[in-house]
């Protein structure tokens, strides 16, 4: 992060523009919006510039002189010379006060963003500087989303606040409190102008929180196989409600990245060769820390019914009657498939697809192979890079021709894949050489044999 977002008082505050254009104009309309003292200073103004003159807005008619950003707590340098904003810059650093040059992304100690002005409500979107466009892109986007009147909402809740407080002692009281309340049909009532059926279903959930117990609760979420994109949106939103995260190694940082940032996060990785918590710890810690009062975020890559022992955790959950969601993710298998471009199934080459897991036991790999040996069906193989050679020796020793295509998928869905095909009989090797580290998901079947037609992602 090149650069802090931060949202200056600028109330009855100096605030310095050098140049009297239409940028100048611009920004000068923009200062006064903040009821900051706006003082201009430009050997000469534009008409429009000349209009803003008011008790705010002063216009200083000289060259411009250190002695102008005598208390000023921001300056901008909107001149059309590059000496003059460059003696602006240097002057306004040695005094440590925020500068913004237009267009010149390297003189700026501060930069201006975009905004959206829904006053309370205010965002502010930029690129560091980097693309204008871009920055005008993502506004748009946001406007098309964000309610009209989303202002009237912040000033809603901000009128009950000090109530809220007074009544509710805890911190995660108050915001179990709000979010019940985002949840609740309030905003819509807003929304539609109905600000006193609002008020009322605010009370409502202030009378009922005020008279239960803290109860906690948790999300068994699946967070997919890696690239952010493909979580769902009930996901998204559990994960910025969460105070407490346990979350497994092969959650992405990326998608860590969209966790409340204020969360506690906890890693519970488990790898293929060891269990850095084991599960029953693991689902010690759920109960643990739902019975704080906490919710709780179980984040776990892929889906957590496939090969993600989600069943017992919530089992162990039930047993302590504490609730909890589940909301299911894009699976490994599926993903890896996709992003590699190998269908699962296909009229042609496979009509059914079997999800196995290659985790070794003791150094073997117990499954019925026999059942294995079916000309249309895909195979795929989870947690099996380590055992790669025993999978392939034993399918073959069970019937399957040595030539059987084979897939090695390594990071799928992310901008580090690695697809690796061959056969059962010279995979091993190729993968050795290349070598490939978990996750790394196997797909067995003549659907590999697709990807050099489908392959779309990398």
């Amino acid at each position: 992060m090149n650069y802090l977002p931060v949202f200056l008082d600028l109330t009855n505050k100096k605030c310095v523009i050098i140049g009297g254009g239409e940028v100048a104009h611009r920004k000068a309309k923009l200062l006064l919006k903040t009821e900051a003292l706006v003082h201009i200073v430009a050997a000469e103004f534009s008409e429009k510039v000349k209009d803003l003159t008011s008790d705010a807005c002063t216009l200083v008619t000289e060259e411009f002189n250190q002695r102008h950003l005598n208390d000023a707590v921001l300056v901008i340098a909107a001149t059309d010379s590059a000496s003059v904003n460059r003696e602006v810059a240097t002057t306004a650093n040695a005094l440590n006060i925020p500068v913004n040059v237009v267009d010149e992304p390297a003189l700026c100690s501060c930069i201006m963003p975009a905004l959206i002005d829904k006053s309370p409500v205010v965002i502010a979107i930029s690129t560091g500087g980097n693309s204008p466009v871009l920055t005008r892109r993502l506004k748009e986007l946001i406007e098309i989303i964000l309610p009209s009147n989303i202002g009237a909402l912040s000033k809603l809740m901000g009128s009950w606040r000090a109530k809220v407080k007074n009544t509710l002692d805890s911190f995660d009281m108050r915001l179990n409190f709000w979010e019940e309340v985002m949840e609740s049909d309030v905003p819509d009532l807003v929304f539609k102008n109905k600000i006193e059926l609002a008020n009322k279903r605010v009370q409502d959930h202030l009378d009922n929180a005020s008279l239960s117990k803290e109860k906690g609760e948790v999300y068994l979420v699946g967070a997919g196989p890696g690239d952010p994109d493909l979580l769902t949106l009930k996901a998204l939103r559990l994960m910025y409600q969460a105070d407490v995260v346990l979350y497994d190694r092969l959650v992405s940082h990326q998608i860590l990245d969209r966790v409340r940032p204020d969360a506690e996060f906890i890693p519970v990785g488990k790898s293929e060769s060891q269990h850095t918590v084991e599960q029953h710890k693991i689902n010690e810690m759920l109960v643990f820390y739902a019975n704080k009062g906490k919710r709780v975020l179980r984040l776990k890559g892929g889906d957590p019914f496939i090969f993600g022992r989600g069943g017992e955790e919530i089992e162990e959950l039930s047993k302590f009657n504490i609730p909890f969601q589940v909301v299911p993710g894009v699976t490994a298998a599926s993903g890896c498939g996709t992003y590699a471009g190998i269908p699962l199934t296909h009229r042609d080459h496979s009509q059914s697809v079997r999800f196995l897991t290659g985790h070794l036991k003791e150094g073997k790999l117990e499954l019925e192979w026999d059942n294995l040996i079916k000309k249309q069906e895909t195979l795929v193989f989870y947690m099996g890079l380590l055992s790669l050679q025993t999978i392939c020796d034993e399918l073959i020793n069970h019937g399957s021709s040595p030539d059987t295509p084979i897939a090695a998928i390594e990071q799928g869905t992310m901008q580090n894949q690695r697809v690796v095909t061959s056969t059962l009989e010279k995979i091993t090797p190729i993968v050795t050489e290349l070598d490939l580290k978990s996750p790394t998901m196997l797909i067995i079947g003549d659907v590999v044999t697709l990807r050099n037609q489908l392959s779309w992602y990398g």
